[in-house]
């Protein structure tokens, strides 16, 4: 069970992290969500939680001028609203030291991880999304060690044996990389 857990955390940061992060910048994402409940609430405090607390003036200051602007008519509103998840985003970004690249459009296909992972937060279980990682962490061990079988170990053919190197060096590195990312390794925001 424990190896079970150390191979999804170890996918998780290999294939999941990129993309999580600019699922954070869609308009589906959890940041945007979360400005518009805090739009259509006019409370600004759930909203904070997304942003560094050297963030919390510049992300405050816009909030209340887009209530302000919204009261102006559907096109004020639809720009301000737009203005306000682009502000939380971008102060988000920058708390987590990424780039602010602008928003990614309803149905951008992050793939099935992120899915996954926010069902998991919906239903209270971790089984599908378990699933889900064990199985591409299974799949891409199998791809990379059967590139490496299929090569000629090295001996008097150099080429061949420069194959098999790269082979054995793709192969070691990932799994390499998924025992440090399971020990603990870089996460989207630690």
């Amino acid at each position: 069970m424990k190896l079970h857990f150390a191979l999804i955390a170890a996918l998780a940061v290999l294939f999941v992290a990129p993309n999580a992060r600019a699922h954070c910048d869609s308009y589906e994402g959890p940041v945007v969500k979360a400005a518009q409940k805090a739009l259509e609430s006019g409370k600004v405090g759930p909203v904070l939680a997304w942003v560094k607390p050297d963030g919390e003036a510049e992300v405050k200051a816009a909030f209340t001028k887009t209530l302000t602007v919204r009261k102006l008519g559907p096109e004020a509103k639809e720009l301000a609203d737009r203005s306000f998840f682009e502000t939380l985003v971008r102060v988000h970004r920058a708390g987590e030291g990424a780039p602010y690249t602008g928003l990614k459009p309803a149905g951008t296909d992050f793939g099935p991880a992120l899915p996954a992972a926010d069902k998991a937060i919906e239903t209270g279980s971790t089984e599908a999304v378990s699933k889900l990682l064990v199985e591409e962490l299974k799949a891409g061990l199998a791809e990379r060690f059967a590139r490496l079988k299929a090569k000629k170990a090295p001996g008097d053919d150099v080429a061949a044996g420069r194959e098999w190197v790269a082979a054995y060096v793709t192969f070691i590195h990932y799994v390499e990389g998924l025992h440090q990312a399971a020990k603990g390794g870089a996460h989207h925001e630690e």
